[in-house]
């Protein structure tokens, strides 16, 4: 039985990993910013993701801590959005950094949530730890930041690790329903030019690595993505073929940016090349559950 703390714990990915330790039988404390309350193994503590609380004692003794904070990035990004998104990933970082600080006996490992976005557009190549390309514009600058954030604190509880992680596929939330959603009604083409990469990661191997990087001695920066990262133009074909559609009408990228401003999100979340690749991980050992999209697909259908 382990105790694990969650801060945003009651989103997608949240929702995910406390049904998997929960059925590992570990205790678990979410912070949220909704009211109190303890069913069970799982409790919620109030938090405003900014200023330190009682919530803080919940730090004490914990095994690992997981912060997963951050206001969702399916918007359009004015200013005021671009103000919650950022503000909501660092202050959350900061205030737990200072918590941590605080605590007679933090936690062992501390697990911040990143994003492989952090890396340039890619095409030509794919990016790894090692030798990935940082890229520009604003969601970069976000990761940065974050990034920034939760490493220039000292950390007295022993390990660090930043998941910079690609996209999750998961029954629950994510992308895989709208995808499943645009096959279905026929438009499950070729989105933009077809060219840009789809990294992604199936929910049960995100639990298994923050299991098997708790068990073992990584720490620093980790992608997690699956090691089969493929073309949208793959992408949409396995789609088609998960569902058994005969054909797929494209969606040119002039297109999907008025799809994404009738739709208050950005065609980046579409457009941009995420060609990750988990190489720290490979190399520690890891093994994945679901390394090809097919098999992926076909275990959340």
């Amino acid at each position: 039985m382990g105790n694990i703390v969650i801060a945003g714990g009651n989103g997608f990915i949240g929702r995910a990993l406390v049904k998997r330790s929960l059925e590992e039988g570990d205790r678990v404390t979410i912070l949220t910013r909704g009211r109190e309350s303890k069913e069970g193994m799982v409790r919620e503590l109030h938090w405003d993701g900014q200023t330190l609380g009682d919530w803080a004692q919940a730090l004490e003794g914990a095994d690992m801590l997981i912060n997963l904070a951050g206001k969702s990035v399916d918007c359009r990004y004015n200013a005021k959005n671009k103000r919650a998104i950022l503000d909501s990933r660092v202050e959350p970082t900061r205030v737990l950094g200072e918590a941590v600080q605080r605590a007679e006996r933090p936690p062992k490992l501390w697990i911040n949530a990143s994003t492989a976005t952090i890396y340039r557009h890619a095409e030509d190549r794919p990016m790894d730890e090692e030798t990935g390309e940082i890229g520009e514009g604003f969601s970069v600058d976000v990761a940065t930041s974050w990034e920034k954030a939760f490493f220039e604190q000292s950390y007295p509880g022993g390990r660090r690790v930043a998941l910079r992680s690609a996209i999750v596929l998961g029954k629950e939330g994510g992308v895989f329903k709208p995808f499943w959603t645009l096959v279905r009604m026929g438009l499950g083409g070729v989105q933009g030019n077809g060219r840009q990469i789809f990294s992604w990661v199936h929910e049960d191997d995100l639990f298994r690595i923050i299991r098997f990087i708790q068990a073992g001695t990584l720490e620093g920066v980790v992608n997690v993505s699956s090691p089969g990262p493929i073309s949208n133009r793959e992408l949409m074909a396995t789609f088609r073929k998960a569902l058994h559609m005969p054909f797929g009408l494209p969606l040119p990228g002039w297109l999907i940016a008025v799809g994404a401003w009738i739709a208050r999100t950005e065609p980046e979340l579409l457009l941009k090349s995420r060609w990750v690749v988990p190489t720290k991980l490979l190399k520690a050992g890891y093994r994945f559950q679901h390394s090809t999209l097919g098999e992926a697909l076909t275990s959340l259908a």
